[in-house]
């Protein structure tokens, strides 16, 4: 036995080394037709060489399908800015989900707002009219921040997953088909190219004198043809075959885009109720807050509640001037500190003011005005609140205030 193993060199080496078997036929072979679409391409950027067209329905889906990917694309990346501003937080948020791993709850900025203010409040004493205020704020910034979180989630669950799951999944499918219907036509061509070849080639020989010498050149010639077209017949089928394929994928895309519409009334139903339940708290809020200034402020203060609104069709450049009396506070200035409608009457000088909106003059005792436009007003005796003496250049009349800001 002995003897046996010592006959064999390199007997033991060879069992525990693996061998590397290269198919030199295979490489050759995909070295070819690599070759040969690099070359049929070249020659059709070239106008060298026939292209095989697809039909303008096949053509038709191409584009649809470019265009819903492209879409869904950018319609992807906004709806995460929105649901998420902040791009080192959708960075991490990216990071965890392709390491397939759950992205850590995150406070919500309304939240944080709230709990600062709630501890601000354990600080200057919840008894206190500030303190107290800040804790019912702070409670409906809790609230409102919770709601942005709850809108978050579901908007990702119910509207970007769905986006997201057909770039990744179905888009990547459409594309390698695509692919591979791209080489099965450039082979088809390459063929169409070499029987054409062939044929000429052929038909040249077959008009040549009938020597003896030339014979076996002519039987080589048509066999050569003959294989060429047994090749187009392959590469037509291959070709014929892909290209279903492909057009039952890019057919799917009316799927897509019905999956699409019902994600985006899922969408549009969360930010609803999300601003529903914003509206509601700040409304709850901002009733609490008056119930409690009413009881705790005085009433001779200025604020910005009652404040009159635009006139409608109008745009305004800039804040208007609080005109009605109700409460003050830190937020809300005191007469001294803002302009108000009543002005001094001519005696005790005039003020200038900047026009708002533009306004057409009713009747004759009122005037025109142009927005951003400097004019002169002053208040008359027994006029009413609403309105003042304005003047500019050698024209006079009455002008609401509600379209002026009062410069000091």
């Amino acid at each position: 036995m002995w003897m046996l193993s010592a006959s064999v060199p390199g007997a033991g080496r060879d069992a525990q080394t693996p061998r590397m078997d290269f198919n030199v036929k295979k490489l050759a072979s995909g070295a070819g037709v690599f070759f040969s679409r690099a070359v049929q391409f070249t020659e059709e950027k070239l106008g060298q060489a026939e292209k095989t067209e697809l039909d303008a329905h096949f053509e038709n889906l191409l584009s649809r399908a470019d265009s819903t990917k492209n879409w869904t694309e950018k319609i992807l990346r906004q709806t995460e800015v929105l649901l998420q501003p902040n791009p080192s937080a959708r960075i991490e948020e990216f990071l965890y989900e392709k390491l397939d791993r759950k992205i850590p709850s995150r406070i919500t900025n309304g939240e944080l707002l709230g709990q600062y203010m709630i501890e601000a409040a354990s600080e200057f004493g919840p008894g206190t009219p500030y303190g107290s205020t800040l804790i019912k704020v702070g409670e409906a910034q809790r609230r409102l921040g919770a709601a942005d979180r709850d809108f978050i989630q579901s908007s990702m669950i119910n509207f970007l997953t769905p986006l997201r799951n057909f770039l990744e999944g179905d888009w990547k499918t459409i594309s390698k088909e695509r692919r591979l219907l791209e080489n099965r036509r450039l082979d088809l061509d390459a063929c169409k190219s070499r029987l054409k070849k062939a044929k000429a080639a052929e038909a040249k020989a077959a008009t040549t004198p009938d020597f003896q010498e030339t014979r076996p050149r002519n039987y080589v010639l048509s066999a050569s043809a003959s294989a060429a077209e047994q090749e187009l017949r392959l590469a037509q089928t291959g070709f014929d075959h892909q290209a279903e394929i492909t057009r039952l994928l890019l057919e799917g895309i009316s799927s897509t885009h019905t999956n699409h519409l019902r994600c985006l009334h899922e969408f549009v139903e969360a930010q609803a109720t999300y601003y529903a339940q914003c509206y509601q708290y700040t409304l709850d809020l901002q009733k609490l807050l008056d119930s409690s200034n009413s009881e705790m402020l005085p009433s001779a203060f200025v604020g910005n509640s009652d404040k009159p609104a635009p006139p409608t069709g109008s745009s305004p450049s800039t804040a208007t001037i609080p005109v009605v009396p109700s409460f003050a506070g830190p937020c809300n200035p005191t007469p001294s500190s803002v302009g108000f409608t009543e002005v001094s009457p001519p005696s005790s000088g005039t003020r200038k003011a900047r026009v708002l909106y533009d306004y057409d003059a009713a009747d004759s005792s009122e005037l025109d005005l142009l927005a951003d436009e400097l004019i002169t007003v002053y208040s008359l005796p027994g006029m009413d609140s609403d309105w003042l003496m304005g003047e500019k250049g050698s024209k006079k009349g009455k002008v609401p205030v509600t379209y002026l800001e009062l410069l000091n």
